[in-house]
């Protein structure tokens, strides 16, 4: 495995979720650039507090970690993994602090240091907010690989935050360099987006780092469209819940269900909760948390998942996050239990399905998507 080094010391980083032999490693160039450039001491920062934000994986809490940064950021997973390579690393994992997407970390800090997300609405809602925590003449360097870095977000640097400069290239990452200036005009925060959930009076709110936060996305809009209708309790499970909208329509087709939304975005998480509170009484249905898929459910403790399963991690693609909800669903589900999935065509998930599930049918297609219902065997684990 490879080793991320800093200041002489070997540091040995895993990704999340954990994955047997995974061969990604837990840090980019970005966040080797990030620390050199701290070192060098290329830029004169004012003493004081150290926020990291978007830290994916922990690797600049890990190497920092002798100055006690904050971390702030929307993954629940960038979160664990954190806590897990500090232990593995034989750093004080207790003395972490994290601070959720959906909150705002105290302050004052006298130096940022951003990863770049890949989302820009959330981008600009993180200096927005970050302005106000800041220190006078507070320091924010923001490193990204130049292929995922937009022009767009230098402008948002310097329009936000201050005079912005940009670095040289390095091994295809780049850093910005801004220092905080005084501005009245701007606002707190990027307001959520809203739209019409079909179908119903209900109008969704979503935070500026949900998944499809502009409009609904039309795998989802199929999955909706073909969901389970029963009037018989059920324990179910809304599996990377986004906004909850998923959840919210199943409360209204199975009206004595209890829904379970998680997702590891904070952020999702908030969103879902304010579309919830829609509901009224019938909201008593539902509840959500931020979470590392079903790692937290019980074996054989529900009767329905459903899920549109993402194929992204970061920057990079792939079927694992898809692979590892399929193999918890199977865990978590009784005998006879369902779970319905939605997902592209070319994904061939009904493969994969087959090896995990009994049966697998075809409840609906278009040109683009499937709606797959696996139910699991009376014989399997």
């Amino acid at each position: 495995m490879e080793l991320l080094v800093h200041q002489e010391r070997e540091y040995r980083l895993r990704r999340f979720p954990l994955k047997k032999d995974d061969r990604l490693r837990a840090w980019d160039a970005a966040d080797e650039y990030l620390l050199q450039w701290l070192d060098a001491g290329q830029t004169e920062i004012p003493d004081g507090d150290i926020l990291l934000v978007n830290d994916t994986f922990g690797a600049l809490g890990v190497a920092l970690s002798d100055r006690t940064p904050v971390g702030w950021g929307d993954s629940y997973l960038g979160r664990q993994a954190w806590r897990y390579n500090m232990f593995e690393n034989k750093l004080d994992a207790e003395a972490m602090v994290f601070v959720p997407a959906d909150e705002t970390p105290p302050g004052p800090f006298s130096l940022a240091l951003i990863k770049l997300p890949k989302s820009l609405a959330f981008f600009e809602d993180q200096l927005l907010r970050l302005r106000s925590v800041l220190a006078p003449g507070a320091v924010v360097l923001t490193g990204g690989m130049i292929k995922h870095t937009p022009k767009r977000a230098y402008d948002l640097l310097a329009a936000i935050i201050g005079p912005t400069e940009t670095t040289l290239g390095w091994k295809k990452a780049r850093l910005a360099v801004s220092r905080l200036t005084d501005q009245t005009d701007l606002p707190p925060g990027v307001p959520p987006v809203t739209y019409e959930l079909p179908g119903t009076d209900l109008i969704l709110q979503n935070l500026p780092n949900v998944f499809s936060r502009e409009k609904l996305d039309a795998g989802t809009r199929l999955l909706l469209a073909n969901l389970p209708r029963t009037e018989t309790e059920l324990a179910a499970v809304d599996l990377g819940c986004g906004n909850g909208v998923l959840a919210l329509a199943l409360a209204q087709a199975c009206p004595r269900a209890q829904i379970l939304g998680v997702d590891e975005s904070y952020q999702a998480v908030a969103s879902a909760r304010l579309n919830a509170a829609q509901l009224g009484t019938a909201g008593e249905q539902l509840s959500f948390r931020a979470a590392d898929g079903l790692s937290e459910e019980a074996n054989e403790s529900r009767d329905l998942v459903v899920c549109n399963p993402p194929f992204h991690q970061c920057q990079a693609t792939g079927d694992l996050p898809a692979w590892t909800m399929f193999a918890e669903s199977a865990r978590v589900l009784r005998p006879g239990g369902e779970l319905r999935v939605v997902g592209n065509r070319h994904l061939g998930y009904h493969a994969k399905l087959r090896r995990l599930f009994g049966r697998i049918d075809l409840v609906a297609s278009d040109a683009r998507f499937v709606v797959l219902s696996a139910v699991k065997n009376n014989s399997r684990s």
